[in-house]
């Protein structure tokens, strides 16, 4: 029964995200390269689309491309309760045999009272939305709430870490499928992109997250300030948030540290870890995030904060911090020897061999044909 469920071609839908071809983030990515690389093996996929998306086509490289309105620019975030909505309830009508949904906010909400008939309900948990510091305590308590409801209302659960993983089955009892998010290793260095830049190969290093008090930005920063480096950091994020602003209050006269502004050219942010001494993560609320992927990928030396996510990941191949001190103490301790040439090129074959566009799509592929041949046995 299961190898003859396993030659059936999959009608799949994937919601919670704001379409592709990607123009925002990793769920947005992973759609993409889910969805194109599912279509080619004879899957049928439909990926829903906000109606503003820059994409108007109803099809892309395969994949079918429903657009649905989405007020979020008018009414602001509660304008995403309603595109969800809308996203899932028109999967429904179309009898998917899965519905994927990618990150369990605001689409869970909606979890209890769908009739799902046929459809099977996955969801990627995503990381621990509700320590997110830059959210009211309300705020924290409805995420873990929408968390809450994803965990008992999925048919089947991925998580993309397997601390993840551990922390689902520990607090819910329920167990979920181990799938990470993907990468392509960096292969095509170009220096010229550094002049606009202000830095030269090897002599600045570099920090790219969104400026929010959960990426331990504050911590790399006065560790870097101690530190006795005369190199510059370029620190790469939208400067609109008032944490954002408080730290270019606060380090604006180092004039080490050099706030560039969010960078959307990928070739530059590409080129600009590549060509780093080194490469700062400060990411701490869970899961396997999609910016450490591209800096393992990036060939680039990697100092992450260290937390139990960024360690299921980067094994022994970073070096950690935990505070400002240890910040400064491994900037001035650093030299390019042969652990650290090492740790690049185990970073660099983790992203081949683990986190493979392809082989993700296989095991997101086993997993759909599992559960469909379980709930028809």
């Amino acid at each position: 029964m299961v190898w003859l469920f396993s030659l059936r071609t999959m009608r799949i839908a994937i919601v919670g995200t704001r379409g592709i071809p990607n123009n925002y983030g990793g769920f947005e990515q992973c759609a993409e390269y889910l969805s194109v690389i599912l279509s080619s093996r004879g899957h049928e996929i439909i990926v829903y689309n906000t109606h503003y998306h820059p994409y108007t086509e109803p099809y892309f490289r395969g994949v079918r491309v429903k657009h649905v309105w989405n007020p979020e620019f008018t009414i602001g975030t509660a304008g995403n309760f309603i595109y969800d909505f809308l996203c899932m309830r028109d999967a429904v009508k179309e009898r998917v045999d899965i519905l994927l949904v990618l990150g369990y906010t605001t689409a869970s909400v909606f979890f209890p009272w769908m009739r799902f008939g046929k459809s099977i309900l996955v969801t990627n948990m995503d990381g621990l939305e509700w320590k997110r510091d830059k959210w009211s305590d309300t705020v924290k308590k409805l995420a873990l709430w929408f968390e809450k409801l994803g965990a008992k209302h999925s048919h089947h659960m991925v998580s993309d870490n397997e601390k993840i993983r551990e922390y689902l089955l520990n607090t819910y009892g329920k167990d979920s499928t181990f799938i990470p998010y993907g990468c392509e290793p960096f292969a095509n260095p170009n220096p010229n992109p550094l002049k606009g830049y202000g830095v030269e190969p090897g002599r600045y290093s570099i920090l790219i997250a969104r400026m929010e008090a959960e990426n331990n930005i504050l911590m790399v920063l006065e560790g870097y300030a101690k530190s006795s480096t005369n190199d510059p950091l370029l620190v790469v994020g939208n400067m609109v948030t008032g944490y954002a602003h408080k730290l270019a209050r606060r380090f604006g006269n180092d004039k080490r540290i050099r706030f560039t502004g969010g960078i959307y050219n990928q070739e530059d942010l590409n080129n600009l870890r590549y060509y780093s001494k080194f490469y700062f993560h400060g990411h701490s609320v869970g899961g396997t995030n999609p910016s450490l992927l591209e800096a393992m990928a990036s060939s680039v030396y990697i100092m992450a904060h260290g937390n139990e996510f960024n360690r299921s990941v980067l094994g022994n191949d970073a070096a950690f911090f935990t505070d400002p001190e240890m910040v400064a103490k491994l900037v001035d301790d650093f030299q390019k020897d042969n652990m650290v040439e090492a740790a690049i090129s185990s970073n660099i074959q983790k992203v081949r061999e683990q986190y493979n566009w392809a082989r993700i799509a296989d095991q997101y592929e086993e997993l759909f044909k599992n559960v469909l041949a379980t709930s028809n046995a």
